[in-house]
């Protein structure tokens, strides 16, 4: 079974992480079905807009996947591999219409980077959210910390990447992060209903308040402040304090 699936629903195009054994962690194929995807939404006039889920109940998405990315050691490397996903969320980020992390379980790491590149989040009650990065001794590297200053208050912002705290649903709605927490037993049908009004509009009534948002950006600046951030991300990647933390990690 694909990696990530597309599933079409009454307007909504579902975009699911299919890697539950993986914690629907981000591998270099998640990222390629992610730019296909995509493209296909994209295309489609029938896809009024897109939610994005991981399989199961457990986890959203868990970041990259560290038991494959660990094996990058030099700042080349590692630039490569954010580039290459950092390039997904920054098309995310301006996406022509509208996009929804339906946050079923955890997000952590790049996780809640994925989360932070749509314009809504939901989330259900029992799950946890946050910028873990700082544990393993390096940064975002894929755009977040560039798309969450523009989506929150600055001092939300920079309590949330700089505690690498993880916080509940409830935390996050007080952050403004989260938009609604979604019960957990009907979660894909409540975040259906969520979305009903918007799905009552014409697509082009959502692509044209999409460009509104889109306008308000210098794109190239945007781009140069993520490019800004995987340099950071891929100059502490190489350090040993990293290296150390994902041998611990992944040797629990």
């Amino acid at each position: 079974m694909a990696k990530v699936q597309l599933v079409r629903e009454d307007g909504i195009a579902w975009l699911i992480i299919n890697r539950q054994d993986k914690r629907n962690a981000v591998d270099y194929d998640v990222m390629d079905l992610l730019t296909e995807k995509l493209d296909e939404i994209e295309t489609n006039d029938e896809d009024k807009l897109v939610v994005i889920r991981g399989q199961g109940d457990q986890a959203f998405c868990s970041g990259g996947d560290l038991s494959i990315f660990h094996l990058l050691h030099t700042k080349k490397q590692a630039e490569e591999m954010l580039l290459k996903m950092g390039e997904i969320l920054f098309r995310l980020f301006f996406f022509p219409k509208p996009t929804v992390a339906a946050i079923n379980g955890t997000a952590v790491g790049g996780g809640c980077e994925l989360a932070t590149a749509c314009d809504f989040r939901l989330a259900a009650p029992h799950v946890k959210v946050g910028f873990v990065q700082g544990t393993l001794g390096i940064t975002t590297g894929w755009g977040a910390s560039t798309m969450l200053l523009e989506r929150i208050s600055q001092a939300d912002a920079l309590q949330m990447l700089m505690t690498a705290k993880r916080f509940t649903a409830e935390e996050a709605i007080g952050l403004n992060f989260v938009q609604q927490i979604i019960e957990a037993e009907n979660f894909d049908q409540g975040c259906k209903e969520w979305l009903a009004p918007f799905l009552k509009q014409s697509t082009a009534v959502l692509r044209a308040y999409k460009k509104r948002w889109n306008d308000r950006f210098d794109k190239a600046s945007v781009k140069n402040r993520f490019l800004n951030e995987i340099d950071e991300c891929s100059t502490l990647w190489e350090t040993d304090e990293h290296h150390a933390a994902v041998e611990k990690f992944l040797s629990k």
